[in-house]
């Protein structure tokens, strides 16, 4: 991906954190390539290792951590070991959903526990425990990433809209709170993606893919140029926004 110079990532520290394993790698790809130095807390080790060994590419000191990221003190002992000896977090990248697809009614209140445990604990306390080193230093950006049923929703999607949701709703509060911090907090909501680089003929075999506008699902890589940008100091009067990666489908009525 070329990176536009008032893009760059150089000198700053970023942490990826999420439990979206096909988009981490792709993600810790181009905050590397940016010139970040990036770390990747993520829910599995699998998770983390592979993201670590894509940002490697281009930053040959990324770190891989497993930590309890629904838990505050987990968080902390993230930030703790990032920040040490003077270190600062510059820049804060979610990448948690869980697609859950099941009626309301059929859906036990146990697994709607799980996965708002899963997808909503994890955003809330990383942007906590990181936003008071941001706000102290009066500087910083979170991006986080959720999903086009943020703000749309279709039949049993209640659980991922919902927590979608909620992201996009903390994302919006945070960037009023933290506004003259010098924080710009923004979100990056996704249309149906696949890690596949079947042909654009191929893929509009899909009913699915034949509603999409441009006629295609989008790939991980699609969302480096403006990952790039919201972490930039370059994103200096944009924030509380959410801008869809969806080719097109938001737009439809």
């Amino acid at each position: 991906m070329p990176v536009l110079e008032e893009f760059r990532l150089d000198g700053k520290t970023a942490l990826l954190a999420g439990n979206a394993g096909g988009y981490l790698p792709h993600l810790a790809e181009a905050l590397a390539e940016a010139g970040a130095h990036v770390a990747v807390a993520a829910t599995r080790q699998d998770l983390a290792t592979t993201a670590a060994e894509s940002a490697r590419k281009h930053d040959s000191g990324a770190l891989a951590i497993v930590p309890d990221l629904s838990s505050p003190d987990g968080v902390e002992q993230v930030v703790s070991q990032l920040t040490a000896d003077g270190g600062a977090i510059d820049i804060l990248v979610n990448s948690f959903r869980t697609e859950y697809f099941r009626p309301l009614l059929e859906t036990p209140v146990s697994e709607l526990g799980v996965m708002f445990g899963s997808d909503i604990r994890p955003v809330l306390f990383l942007c906590r425990a990181v936003g008071a080193g941001m706000v102290e230093r009066q500087s910083g950006r979170i991006v986080n990433i959720t999903s086009v049923l943020a703000d749309r929703a279709i039949p049993n999607s209640v659980a991922t809209s919902l927590s979608q949701g909620a992201v996009l709703q903390l994302t919006r509060a945070l960037a009023l709170e933290w506004g003259r911090s010098n924080v710009r907090v923004n979100a990056i909501g996704l249309g149906w993606f696949s890690e596949s680089d079947a042909s654009a003929e191929e893929q509009q075999q899909e009913q699915l893919v034949r509603y999409i506008p441009l006629r295609r699902r989008g790939h991980p890589r699609d969302i480096a140029p403006l990952l790039a940008y919201f972490c930039s100091d370059a994103c200096d009067y944009t924030t509380g926004q959410p801008v869809y990666i969806d080719g097109g489908l938001m737009a439809r009525p």
